[in-house]
């Protein structure tokens, strides 16, 4: 062979490097760069080879192509063919070209060294197209050339590699550099031969080192779905979700493994043999579609090592992985950079909100942050994109690369099916669209025409609403922040939407409810799960069956759910203090919960009825708090959030103190063990009354400004007729603000304020700063107004603390 690897017409994975993109394009000098230097560090990538562009130039010298092509181009340009016919006849003239001897030759042998090296005499492989301009940080449109998967002996290989030659003159191809501004005959093509993971018997998917929505860069987000990963890569399929924290990853004995959210996984593609095909897709079976692709240690083997990719790299990946269904072992199959959030525009984000909606007509994944409202237009083949109109809402079944025109022309973009790094989502993120994927019904639930707002703002969960909804957009700026002595925190309870604000400059998160995860993510009441035999209900116990299959023990459901959605939000702000309040429901809103009826009692007024620290010791929800328990353990101890800080609301008596400590101990939460903080809720006034007393058993106070003004001033703060009495700022509720914070400080207990009026006053937030508290919780929307209230109320603070200094 030539000496030097730019005269070989074919060179190995391992002696191309990331630098050799005008060699063998992006594709391969990735595959090459990670053979090369991953290896080493347990990233197993199946070994192959790779065409040089020279190769290419060879094919179309030998066939005479480059005039083809240049005519061709040059009847599309001044209108005398169509993009479609165009494209045709240059592929057709491809895959009439025939192999130079030499050129055949040399990929013959590789692939029968290749054979050898994984010791079968026609191995299965995988052909790929990389072109030399691909992969590039402004050429980010993935899927523009073709692969073939199941290719296997010498005849198939040559026929596969003549069809990615000639994919690189797909329609899609050829629109997208004439948009790029690419020069089509400076553009060459590099073919990838790599041995087949047998993923159509396991599982296979794609992974971002980045959160594809927020820009969260702590997290590695991973889809899997049955069978090879085209159906997730074309977002034919609803695949699993899995998210994975980076920082706690390289302790061993931690399992940081955010969210597990089950796919539909309804088709997958499996190998065919015979005839033309070389794949198929089939239905999945009713086991495969109840059951998860990955496992814990599988999903955390994988997020390291997409760890280790994005480290060797420099910058956020999209990776995409298989696993082999005869030796069990993962491969990282393609590893190129993240072309969206990363280059995302940090400074400035805008914050939608919606007032008034319509009914839901369809919901699944939100893809984008924004909310829009148009006309439907409901296209289910490319091939109708003339009657679509500027401006539409894009409905249909999938996209592909054909659809980019269309989705280009979109207000928004929603698909049947899908994923988050589907098509439809990773282009939707590329043209800023909002997207909502997944909705499996939008095609048979919404028409031509019809008016529509899509909501991407309400967490990972999308809307399309009907009709035109009422919503405001705020420009938020974290720039020009001032710094404060006073740490100011953030209430959040939506662990879809934790992600989103996770650049503000916070100190923590102040409250984080727990009962907004039991009502919407368990939504199983914990007493139902542990007592579940004794359920009469039959329609309750169906329900149940339903949300808790693949559990053995119907309580470990409750667990493992709870756990997986705080621990979003205590990886938002992680190592900072992340205070998550124990459940809160009262009576009637408990057995709201599936099952809860059988297990709460009627009171007349649950506001100050059965709630709070008074259930945690009593017989009636003893065992529901200590499913509660065992999921902070799990989300401190297992998976490593030790930022996290319980807290107990509603806590009327000392000696009711004493009693929920000593049961937190008893399920594994003893204050102070491994670091252990115990807070309480300073919200009845017996709280500010023994204010010391209370300091002795907890760390920290937080004031629940609503509950402490409604005890203090004997006002339902529901009441419609006593709204005008209702005021956090009456002299009585501020006295026992200011009495709690001054007692609590003599102890050595931390005290902070979770409530709205900070964000609302800011009278209210400097009353606060002289009172000397430690910390103020708010909405993240209200956040930067509320740090430039107290940054305020420091300085004249500060200016008066100097003034009094001088007259002494």
């Amino acid at each position: 062979m030539p000496d030097t690897i730019s005269e070989a017409p074919v060179v190995w994975f391992e002696d191309v490097r990331r630098e050799d993109v005008a060699l063998v394009g992006g594709k391969n000098a990735s595959l090459g760069e990670m053979v090369r230097s991953l290896g080493d560090r347990g990233v197993r990538v199946p070994p192959g080879f790779a065409t040089v562009a020279g190769a290419y130039w060879r094919f179309l010298e030998a066939n005479s192509l480059n005039e083809v092509i240049k005519n061709r181009l040059a009847e599309f340009k001044s209108g005398k063919a169509s993009l479609a016919e165009t494209g045709n006849a240059i592929r057709s003239a491809f895959l009439k070209g025939d192999w130079p001897g030499d050129l055949a030759s040399a990929i013959a042998e590789a692939y029968h060294k290749l054979c050898e090296r994984i010791g079968e005499k026609d191995a299965d492989v995988a052909v790929r197209s990389s072109a030399t301009a691909e992969d590039l940080p402004d050429a980010s449109f993935a899927g523009q050339q073709e692969t073939f998967l199941n290719i296997r002996g010498e005849d198939e290989l040559l026929a596969a590699c003549r069809k990615c030659f000639a994919s690189l003159f797909t329609d899609r191809a050829i629109s997208y550099r004439e948009a790029k501004g690419f020069d089509h005959l400076k553009v060459a093509l590099s073919i990838g031969v790599q041995q087949m993971v047998r993923s159509d018997l396991a599982g296979s998917g794609v992974m971002f080192t980045i959160d594809t929505e927020t820009g969260f860069d702590r997290i590695v987000l991973i889809n899997a779905a049955w069978g090879l990963g085209e159906t997730v890569v074309q977002g034919q399929v609803d695949p699993d979700e899995y998210q994975a924290y980076k920082p706690l990853l390289a302790n061993g004995g931690l399992k940081p493994v955010l969210r597990k959210k089950r796919g539909d996984k309804i088709i997958k593609m499996v190998y065919a043999r015979g005839g033309e095909r070389a794949t198929r897709t089939v239905p999945t079976s009713l086991a495969e579609r109840e059951a998860f692709v990955l496992g814990d240690e599988e999903i955390l083997q994988l997020a390291r090592w997409a760890c280790e990719i994005e480290r060797h790299y420099g910058v956020p990946m999209d990776i995409e992985w298989a696993k082999d269904g005869h030796s069990g072992e993962i491969f990282v199959v393609q590893a190129r950079p993240e072309t969206v959030q990363s280059h995302a525009q940090t400074g400035v984000f805008k914050s939608y909100g919606i007032k008034s909606k319509g009914r839901t007509l369809a919901t699944g994944l939100s893809i984008g942050g924004a909310i829009v409202s148009g006309r439907v237009c409901l296209i289910r083949d490319p091939g109708e994109i003339g009657r679509f109109e500027d401006g539409s809402v894009l409905v249909t079944e999938n996209t592909d690369p054909d659809w980019v025109p269309i989705m280009k022309r979109a207000a928004a973009v929603v698909t049947d099916h899908g994923g988050r790094t589907s098509h439809a989502a990773i282009v939707s993120r590329e043209l800023g669209l909002p997207a909502v994927v997944g909705t499996g019904n939008a095609t048979r639930v919404l028409h031509d025409e019809q008016e529509v707002t899509v909501s991407c703002a309400e967490g990972e969960e999308g809307f399309i609403y009907e009709g035109v909804a009422d919503f405001d957009v705020e420009e938020l700026s974290v720039s020009d922040i001032p710094a404060t002595k006073t740490q100011i925190m953030l209430n959040l309870a939506n662990p879809a939407a934790a992600f989103r604000w996770w650049r503000l400059p916070a100190d923590g998160v102040g409250l984080a409810r727990m009962e907004f995860v039991v009502s919407n993510h368990v939504k199983i009441h914990p007493m139902a799960l542990a007592h579940f035999d004794a359920l009469k209900d039959e329609d309750v116990k169906r329900q149940i069956d339903e949300l808790t299959r693949g559990y053995e023990k119907k309580a470990d459901y409750f667990v493992d759910q709870l756990a997986l959605g705080l621990a979003r939000i205590a990886a938002a702000l992680h190592p900072k203090p992340v205070i998550v309040r124990m459940s809160d429901f009262k009576t009637n809103e408990y057995a709201g919960l599936i099952g809860g009826a059988a297990f709460e009692p009627k009171e007349a007024n649950p506001m100050i009825g059965f709630r709070g620290a008074s259930r945690y010791y009593s017989p009636r929800y003893r065992d529901g708090f200590a499913l509660e328990c065992r999921a902070i353990h799990r989300l401190r101890d297992e998976m490593g959030f030790e930022n996290v800080v319980a807290m107990i609301p509603f806590c009327r008596s000392v000696k009711e103190a004493d009693r929920v400590l000593e049961v937190m101990a008893q399920n594994g939460l003893k204050r102070g063990e491994n670091g252990l903080q115990v807070y309480v809720m300073c919200e009845i006034p017996s709280n500010v009354i023994l204010a010391q007393a209370f300091a002795e058993r907890f760390d920290g106070f937080s004031i629940g400004s609503n509950d402490l003004t409604q005890l203090t001033l004997g006002v339902d703060r529901d009441s419609e007729d006593l709204a005008d009495l209702f005021d956090e700022q009456d002299a009585a509720v501020k006295w026992m603000i200011r009495n709690v914070i001054a007692e609590a400080h003599k102890a050595g207990a931390k005290v902070g304020l979770c409530g709205q009026a900070p964000s609302d006053h800011p009278e209210f937030a400097r009353f606060l700063v002289e009172c000397g508290i430690d910390s103020i919780s708010v909405t993240p929307d209200s956040f930067i107004s509320v740090k430039h209230h107290v940054a305020e109320a420091e300085r004249k603070r500060g200016g008066q603390a100097r003034n009094e200094d001088k007259n002494k």
